[in-house]
C-alpha cells in the first residue's frame, strides 16, 4: 500500500554554485523507498508528519510587563549594533504587516499553509515584533530594529497547524531570498501523529511506532538540510537557524530538546525568567539540554490587531537569540570579508553569560548560557 507524502533531497550541483537542497513530495509504496534510501542522489526519506506551533501561555493581566524586560536582560540596549543589512526569516503563522511595530520593514511574505498571507493566530506576529519590531509608542520591543528586509514563511495555518514538508519547503525558500537568520518557534507533532494513525484504524501500539518511524526519518531529513545550509557556507556565508527547544517540561519531569531544535547545526533555544532579587531561573515548562537560553516568560511583544501584548514560551525566547545573531552579524561585517554562519555561532556561544542566575540552577537545563548581544 502506498506510503502518502514521502519526501526526498536531490542531488547538490557542482562545487561552482551553492548547493540547493530541493524536496519533493510523493505516494511511494514500499519498494520505492527501499530503491529512494539506496539512491546516493537522495540524501534523506522520510514521512510528511504534523507540525505545530510551541503553544504559548498567556500572562495575567495584573501581572502583564509593562516593558520589553528581555531586551536589556539580553543587552541589546546598550549594543552599538540593530541588525542593519541583515536579512531575516521568521517561519510561523505569518504577520500582521499592518502593525506600527513593522512599519518601514520590507515583509516578504510567502504563504506555505495553504490559509493566505497574514496573521490571524497570533504567534508569528509577536515573534517577529522581538526580533525586529519598531518602537511602539514610547516601548521598544525589538532587539535588532534596524532590519530593514524580513522573509515571513507562513508554514503554520491559523490555528497554529502544518506539516514537516511547508517547513522543508519553507527553510529552501529562505535561504534562497538570502535570509541570513532563520527563526522557529514550532515542533514536531508526535502525539498528533499517533492520534492520526489510530484514527485511521491502526492499533495504539503500532501507531506510535509509526510515529516513532516518521519522528526519526523527519530528523535524518533535517539533518540532511542542514547539511546542504552548512555547505552554502563558503559560497555566501550561510545562514543561522534557530529553534525552539519546547514548552513540554513540567517541573518534576524534565523534556529534552524537540525537534527542529534538535536537528544537527540548528541553535536550540530555552526560556529563562526574572526570579527574587532580578536572578534568572530557567522556566519550568523549558525543555532541558538547551545550547542556549533567552528571557522567554512575560515577553511584551506586538499583538496582531494592533497594540502589545505579553506571552510565555521558548517561542518567546527564540527570537530573542534570532534577534542577538543579527546584532552579532552586523558586528562582524567590519572585521572579515565575507561573515560566516559558524562565525556568528561562535560568537553566540562564547558571549553567552552564566552569571546572574539563581542559586541550584541546573546547567544543562540552561545550556552554554544567556544570550548577550555585542557591545
Amino acid at each position: 500500500m502506498p506510503a502518502p507524502g514521502l519526501e526526498s533531497f536531490g542531488p547538490s550541483p557542482g562545487v561552482t554554485t551553492p548547493p540547493e537542497p530541493r524536496v519533493d513530495v510523493a505516494d511511494l509504496s514500499p519498494r520505492d523507498i527501499r530503491d529512494l534510501s539506496r539512491d546516493p542522489e537522495v540524501a534523506a526519506v522520510a514521512p510528511v508528519m504534523p507540525v505545530q506551533l510551541m503553544k504559548p501561555s498567556g500572562v495575567d493581566a495584573t501581572t502583564a510587563a509593562t516593558s520589553a524586560w528581555g531586551i536589556a536582560t539580553v543587552k541589546a540596549d546598550t549594543s552599538s549594533c540593530d541588525g542593519t543589512g541583515v536579512v531575516v526569516a521568521v517561519l510561523d503563522t505569518g504577520i500582521d504587516a499592518s502593525h506600527p511595530a513593522f512599519q518601514g520593514v520590507e515583509l516578504v511574505q510567502q504563504d506555505f499553509s495553504g490559509s493566505g498571507d497574514g496573521d490571524r493566530n497570533g504567534h508569528g506576529t509577536h515573534c517577529a515584533g522581538t526580533i525586529f519590531g519598531r518602537d511602539v509608542g514610547s516601548t521598544r520591543i525589538g532587539v535588532a530594529r534596524g532590519v530593514r528586509k524580513a522573509l515571513i514563511g507562513k508554514v503554520l495555518n491559523d490555528r497554529g497547524g502544518g506539516d514537516s514538508d511547508s517547513v522543508f519547503r519553507a527553510i529552501q525558500w529562505a535561504l534562497a531570498g538570502g535570509a541570513r537568520v532563520i527563526s522557529m518557534s514550532l515542533g514536531f507533532d508526535f502525539p498528533g501523529f499517533v492520534e492520526r494513525s489510530i484514527s485511521q484504524g491502526w492499533p495504539a501500539a503500532l501507531a506510535t511506532s509509526r510515529a516513532l518511524e516518521a519522528y526519526r526519518g523527519n530528523l535524518r531529513m533535517l539533518d540532511a538540510l542542514m547539511a546542504m545550509v552548512n555547505a552554502r557556507v563558503a559560497f555566501d556565508g550561510g545562514a543561522v537557524v534557530v529553534a525552539a527547544s519546547g514548552n513540554e517540561s513540567q517541573p518534576q519531569f524534565k523534556i529534552s530538546v524537540a525537534i527542529p531544535a534538535a536537528a544537527q547545526g540548528v541553535i536550540s533555544v530555552g526560556a529563562v525568567e526574572r526570579a527574587a532579587n532580578n536572578a534568572l531561573a530557567v522556566a519550568s515548562f523549558s525543555n532541558t539540554l538547551p545550547e542556549v537560553c533567552a528571557p522567554g516568560v512575560n515577553v511584551l511583544s506586538a499583538k496582531a490587531g494592533g497594540g502589545l501584548v505579553a506571552l510565555n514560551g521558548t517561542s518567546m525566547a527564540t527570537p530573542h537569540v534570532a534577534g542577538v545573531a543579527a546584532l552579532w552579524w552586523q558586528a562582524l561585517k567590519g572585521s572579515v570579508p565575507m561573515v560566516r554562519a559558524q562565525q556568528v555561532v561562535a560568537r553566540l556561544s562564547s558571549s553567552a553569560r552564566t552569571d546572574g542566575f539563581a542559586s541550584g540552577v541546573d546547567a544543562a537545563d540552561r545550556g552554554m548560557g544567556l544570550v548577550t548581544a555585542p557591545p
